[in-house]
């Protein structure tokens, strides 16, 4: 590559001679943009900065751990087990997992999002295009494949699209979500499908600022709102602001917002209605990301809100 430059850091596992991702870093001329990161239990971006080189995101915050920078993940994620043998019983029987707590959650299991594999690819100057390839996988559990000793429940494929910027660094996440053999419900949840948690200095209770494209200030006013856009923008270094603006695709447009002065933005199209996907079906949901210096008047964000509405996405 010319421009960008992507380097994959792995780790074997313990007595494997498989690597596993941990870590792709990605940097633009020399400057850092963000780190595609594979956790214990999720795949998720961190750190994200600003144009600047400020970051703009917490990996695992104290009051919610799972709050891990931007991900993608689902609570409430059922799947119909058909019978294992008709001759002996028609039963079908439903499993609950959560994709989206660390640990058990009322009752249900947690499950990994976890990469399986990465490709990139420079296609412009200003352009870099990164798809991994994704398993949501159930926990250890008898009865699972011996090979991972977990049930592969959905397969995911999520482009990542970078454009960095002098004032913003763009970021479209795409999220193709397929069931593997099973039919899967998500919802209905608090917890999906996109969330963003902002660093601590930049969060409204730290000083930051709550927004939305209609001028709507803080939690109380924009919870549960429609809106075009949501910014959380604060204090980063001395007198300088920096911060977050979410804007959904058109497949995730029409969705009242989740957000929280503690500093996290959530687009959930599984707030109000459950998402059913059967086998052969696809859920392909998207946002971009304005990682900006500023807050949203100085970044000029309604002026970058016009041009992505120009691009049709």
């Amino acid at each position: 590559m010319e421009h960008f430059h992507v380097d994959i850091h792995q780790r074997p596992e313990p007595k494997s001679i498989a690597p596993r991702f941990t870590s792709v870093k990605i940097r633009w001329k020399g400057r850092a943009i963000t780190d595609l990161t594979q956790g214990i239990h999720r795949c998720y971006l961190f750190p994200v900065y600003s144009p600047a080189g400020v970051s703009l995101t917490s990996e695992s915050p104290v009051d919610h751990p799972h709050h891990n920078s931007i991900t993608v993940s689902a609570d409430v994620f059922f799947v119909q087990l058909p019978p294992l043998s008709p001759a002996i019983s028609t039963l079908v029987e439903e499993a609950t997992y959560n994709f989206y707590v660390n640990n058990i959650f009322q009752g249900r299991a947690p499950g990994r999002i976890w990469v399986v594999g990465v490709d990139s690819e420079e296609i412009s100057e200003n352009h870099l295009r990164v798809v991994q390839r994704i398993q949501w996988q159930g926990p250890e559990e008898w009865g699972a494949p011996a090979d991972i000793g977990r049930r592969v429940l959905a397969e995911e494929t999520r482009t990542i699209d970078i454009y960095p910027g002098e004032v913003a660094n763009v970021i479209d996440i795409r999220s193709q979500l397929r069931p593997t053999d099973w039919d899967v419900t998500i919802g209905t949840t608090r917890h999906a499908y996109f969330t963003i948690r902002m660093a601590d200095e930049l969060r409204p209770t730290n000083g930051g600022t709550l927004i939305d494209s209609e001028g709507r200030v803080g939690q109380q006013a924009v919870c549960n709102q429609l809106a075009d856009w949501v910014d959380i923008s604060g204090p980063a270094v001395g007198a300088q602001k920096a911060g977050i603006t979410v804007i959904p695709h058109a497949s995730t447009t029409g969705i009242e917002w989740f957000c929280f002065d503690y500093g996290t933005m959530l687009v959930n199209p599984f707030m109000r209605e459950k998402g059913i996907l059967n086998r052969g079906d696809e859920l392909d949901l998207g946002i971009r990301i304005l990682a900006h210096d500023g807050d949203a008047t100085e970044a000029d964000v309604a002026d970058l809100y016009a041009a992505f509405k120009d691009e049709g996405k």
